[in-house]
């Protein structure tokens, strides 16, 4: 097949390299920065540059992008999209993105389906892009009613030749809802975490609780704001969900209740047996 990815930085990067050390497939690819299309081009990461002439020649294109770019990059190309194409947005919320783009798809003839590879750094940038990223994590899709079977498969086929270890069917209202909780607000809990002035004298008091806690907070501020406002009704419910909990450890350790906090930490430790994961 001919791949098109829209954006080469960590992500549309990681695929770029993933595509081109996993598969036979070809890769077009364009990213704003010449500087990275140039690194794509000198490893290998992509065969030649997406163009206007390159783009109707492409079986799939990924979009690599921000929310509000990828529907607008979709509204200024959708004549130039082949319509046997298959188009995925690769963005981190999909309800705005979905239901901007979808009927672009649906007035030009070509299939589109909403993605989102549950994988990531706390760093950006095609430099940080490699090509195992996606190697055993999971594809999330948004099909609807009017996606073909064969279309799925297609793609199942293609993700999991690149690395990952499985597809997750969800719809965008179900995605957003989700994330929120498993992506978003870790985020901003790392976030205000560090902020702390004991953080500019933890040195030599501290090791993986810290490290874990802080790492996200290495985050791109323009594209998390997006994705943020993009979910804010939902971030909102988690964040006010957490400060109630916040607010019952606080009042244990104020009262100095050690059957409260103990009773705390030990539902906090069965609700993570029962959550599972690392």
């Amino acid at each position: 097949m001919n791949i098109g990815i829209v954006g080469l930085g960590l992500i549309g990067g990681s695929m770029a390299k993933a595509v081109k050390n996993r598969t036979a497939h070809t890769v077009f690819g364009t990213d704003l920065s010449g500087e990275t299309m140039a690194l794509s081009r000198m490893s290998g990461a992509i065969d030649a540059p997406l163009t206007e002439e390159s783009l109707p020649l492409c079986d799939l294109v990924l979009i690599a992008i921000r929310p509000g770019a990828a529907v607008k990059w979709v509204e200024e190309n959708a004549l130039r999209i082949p319509k046997n194409a298959i188009v995925v947005d690769l963005c981190g919320v999909k309800r705005d993105v979905v239901r901007s783009i979808a009927p672009i798809a649906a007035r030009h003839g070509f299939a589109y389906i909403g993605g989102h590879p549950m994988a990531g750094k706390e760093r950006s940038g095609f430099t940080a892009a490699t090509e195992d990223l996606y190697v055993g994590a999971s594809m999330i899709l948004t099909p609807d009613e009017r996606t073909d079977m064969r279309l799925l498969e297609t793609l199942k086929h293609f993700f999991l030749d690149v690395g990952f270890a499985s597809l997750t069917f969800s719809d965008p209202e179900e995605h957003d809802r989700i994330i929120a909780y498993t992506s978003q607000l870790a985020h901003i809990v790392s976030s205000a975490y560090v902020k702390s002035p004991e953080a500019q004298r933890r040195r030599g008091f501290s090791a993986g609780s810290f490290r874990d806690m802080t790492r996200v907070a290495r985050l791109d501020e323009d594209m998390w704001t997006e994705l943020m406002l993009c979910d804010a009704d939902y971030l909102v419910k988690e964040l006010n969900i957490l400060m109630d909990h916040i607010s019952a450890y606080r009042d244990a350790l104020e009262h100095r209740d050690a059957q409260s906090l103990h009773d705390l930490l030990k539902a906090g430790r069965e609700a993570k047996a029962t959550a599972g994961g690392n």
